[in-house]
């Protein structure tokens, strides 16, 4: 096929849209269920049936078409590709994958695992033919090895690699082995991702070295785009990555073939194209000024907002706020804790601490009023300026009348009745010898104000 699906995806789904976009996009869904069709004429790599699986599970039709839609959603698809994600779902154990772990603490993996029951994002990692992944599979030592090399060259050219973890380089890439051969990570994720379609870079660890890159970073650690080239890389941060972001990236590759739209560090947009800020549930509280001062206060107890204890949500790109953690039920921030950074670039040396940014230039909206506060204050102040405005009109119009009336009763050419010492008459000239009175110079204080005392 010659289109770009990719391309056709960011036309569709792009922050850019216009009246043609809010179709159905014909041209796209030919695209989407023509890769279905080549999928569905290819053989079954895992022997496993999702509606199968879904009924030994006791997972209903209903529960899986809720999840189907909440992952069209995510994907920032319309409806009407429901049945596509559902299509693509059943088509998963088409796709051959290798699994690795590097320098990491197997988070991500446990991430699909630590469940209370098997999800349709679990059974969906089932469905995928994982041809080798450390963690699961029964095989050990020389047999574990053989099976990855056999798939690595039967699948050639097709195969999607996960990487797990940081690569460290230090001492030669001694710091991190795997095998009876004690090859270094680096060599092993050169040669694989060599003969891939694909690089999925799991968790913060590969995306740019997450813990083990901290300064000091004593093994040297990197993560895989530092030593994967001439290869695809997309990467899904987070500690631990969230399972509803690979699904749906794996989701996307089924359906289409080819990686998602891609923002400037390589992450789905999808997934990771809005501040965790704008979407958060506690926003109203940082836009009112209401925020938790200390751990356990008044504040915290009602959930006010967290970034004076050193939430990164305003810096922070990700959907967290939204799709949420533990099969959907929480997430850090609901559960009382700031955002830390995770999903972004040296998290741990930057956004790590319990104290703002510095130099982070966040403005606390109303220097701590709030905008709500601000916004009454300033129509406060606008009615204060109204309404001193007309009181002042109202004293200069009355001043005016006065004068106009004093000048009408005086006789011609001589003082004005009435008139103080050193006044002169409305509409003359000071009599002579008379010192003109004195105005203050522009920009100076008002006449018979204290100097430094702002005008009211």
């Amino acid at each position: 096929m010659t289109a770009d699906r990719r391309a056709l995806f960011a036309r569709a789904f792009g922050a850019a849209r216009t009246p043609e976009d809010s179709e159905d996009r014909p041209e796209l869904r030919r695209e989407c269920e023509a890769r279905l069709r080549e999928l569905a004429r290819m053989e079954p790599l895992s022997g496993l049936n999702l509606r199968r699986l879904l009924a030994e599970h006791g997972i209903k039709r209903r529960t899986f078409l809720a999840w189907a839609s909440a992952t069209t959603a995510a994907l920032m698809l319309p409806p009407t590709f429901e049945p596509l994600v559902v299509r693509a779902a059943g088509l998963a154990n088409r796709i051959p994958m290798l699994w690795i772990e590097c320098q990491d603490c197997a988070g991500n993996s446990e991430a699909f695992l630590r469940s209370s029951g098997p999800t349709v994002d679990e059974l969906l990692l089932e469905m995928i033919s994982l041809q080798y992944h450390e963690t699961l599979m029964a095989a050990a030592g020389f047999q574990a090895e053989q099976l990855k090399e056999q798939a690595a060259k039967a699948f050639h050219g097709r195969y999607v690699l996960v990487i797990e973890g940081a690569i460290p380089l230090g001492l030669g890439g001694a710091y991190g082995t795997i095998g009876p051969a004690a090859k270094t990570f680096l060599q092993e994720v050169q040669e694989l991702s060599a003969g891939a379609a694909a690089v999925i870079a799991a968790g913060s660890c590969a995306f740019y070295g997450g813990v083990p890159e901290a300064d000091p970073n004593p093994t040297g650690a990197v993560g895989v785009t530092s030593v994967v080239s001439g290869t695809p890389v997309v990467n899904v941060p987070a500690c631990p990555m969230n399972p509803a972001n690979f699904v749906g990236l794996i989701l996307h590759y089924t359906m289409t073939g080819q990686l998602p739209e891609l923002d400037s560090q390589l992450r789905p947009v999808f997934a990771f194209g809005n501040r965790i800020h704008d979407n958060c549930d506690r926003r109203a509280h940082f836009d009112a000024g209401e925020y938790v001062q200390q751990w356990g206060d008044a504040g915290a107890q009602s959930n006010f907002c967290l970034y004076k204890m050193g939430c990164k949500g305003p810096m922070t790109y990700n959907n967290c706020s939204t799709v949420l953690y533990n099969e959907a039920t929480s997430w850090p921030i609901g559960a009382g804790h700031g955002c830390i950074g995770c999903s972004e670039k040296d998290f741990w040396d930057l956004y790590s601490t319990e104290t703002p940014i510095a130099n982070a230039n966040i403005a606390i909206p109303g220097f701590g009023q709030g905008v709500e506060a601000s916004v009454d204050k300033f129509g406060v102040g606008l009615l204060a300026a109204t309404a001193v405005g007309i009181a002042a009109h109202g004293t200069a119009s009355a001043v005016a009348n006065r004068r106009k009336a004093t000048a009408a009763r005086a006789p011609a050419g001589g003082a004005a009745v009435g008139a103080r010492a050193g006044e002169p008459p409305p509409g003359g000239q000071p009599p002579s010898g008379t010192p003109s009175p004195r105005r203050p110079p522009a920009g100076s204080e008002s006449a018979g104000q204290p100097p430094g005392e702002p005008g009211n």
